[in-house]
């Protein structure tokens, strides 16, 4: 049923991006692509952001995972329980950030929530159970995406948990119920493609340092070339973020994105829904199935709680 899904769901917005009028004969692979369709610039292809942004938006020093205790000297952390045997894998590099103005401008009766899910990052971030990443996350998550450029739709395919933003250049009806990836709609300015995101919910997050919002964010996103547009090998991404319930004020993350350029990129299937079922639904087992694992240096135990609230037992 995934493969269906993914697989489906680039079909669909192949033949969305098939109505387009080139402005030259395009090929197969990536090589060679048309510069323009109906006079804008190409952003089709497989894209990738490179950067520390899903750790943290804020800029950061490395430390040594995404959770930590005291070490035996002060000052000093050190990896807590649940990530020690991951060792530099499981360690987070230093990033300058790409918030403009470097902080994000929360309201001061919000910073203690957003301290809280930093502190219960693997119980609470959605990044970790699979759920939808949402916008703008999926942009930075380190895995690719691929872009289907239409006249009337413009569609993101991520591949990541298999999702996927619908970008109307049209008019349509926004959708009944708000969402992970919220409702898009698309206008260009010039080069710049500008896409006006609302109907969020507010069960995503903007990277793994627990940073959130609530339902009434908005965002705005713009997608500008870089360089020549004949090239399209980079843009510019842009996103301003409203939500005053959460924020202060309006603030804003910057980045570039990397056109894929090897002749056979292409999304893969990446079926975290999969990967992810003993985590979530193990402790509902009759017999524990997860209980041991043995190292070179230590052993790991794992012990399944059943919890009492009946809307956490029976939770993903």
């Amino acid at each position: 049923m995934r493969t269906w899904h993914l697989t489906s769901m680039i079909a669909v917005a192949a033949a969305v991006a098939g109505v387009a009028t080139l402005s030259m004969t395009s090929s197969a692979g990536q090589t060679q692509r048309p510069a323009r369709l109906d006079g804008h610039p190409n952003l089709s292809g497989v894209w990738q952001a490179l950067n520390e942004a899903n750790w943290d938006l804020e800029g950061h020093a490395a430390r040594a995972g995404m959770l930590t205790q005291p070490g035996a000297m002060p000052l000093a952390v050190v990896p807590a329980a649940p990530v020690l045997a991951l060792g530099a894998v499981g360690a987070v590099p230093g990033s300058i950030g790409v918030v403009d103005g470097g902080t994000i401008p929360y309201r001061p009766e919000m910073l203690g929530r957003k301290k809280e899910n930093q502190e219960h990052w693997l119980d609470r971030d959605p990044e970790v159970k699979c759920f939808v990443a949402g916008i703008p996350r999926s942009m930075y998550l380190p895995y690719p995406f691929q872009i289907f450029q239409g006249r009337n739709k413009i569609e993101i395919s991520f591949e990541y948990s298999s999702t996927g933003q619908t970008i109307n250049l049209d008019k349509v009806e926004k959708y009944p119920a708000d969402t992970g990836n919220g409702f898009s709609a698309g206008h260009w300015e010039g080069d710049t493609l500008v896409v006006d995101v609302t109907g969020f919910d507010d069960k995503t997050w903007f990277d793994r340092a627990g940073n959130f919002h609530s339902d009434a964010m908005h965002v705005v996103e713009r997608f500008t070339p870089i360089g020549n547009p004949n090239d399209m090998i980079a843009m510019q991404y842009e996103a301003t973020i409203d939500d005053p319930k959460v924020f202060t004020r309006p603030w804003k993350i910057r980045m570039p994105l990397y056109r894929r350029l090897e002749p056979n990129a292409q999304l893969l299937e990446f079926r975290c829904q999969e990967f992810v079922e003993e985590l979530a639904f193990g402790h509902l087992r009759k017999q524990q199935l997860v209980k041991h694992w043995e190292g070179v240096t230590m052993n790991i135990d794992i012990t399944r709680k059943i919890p009492r609230d009946a809307d956490v037992l029976y939770s993903r």
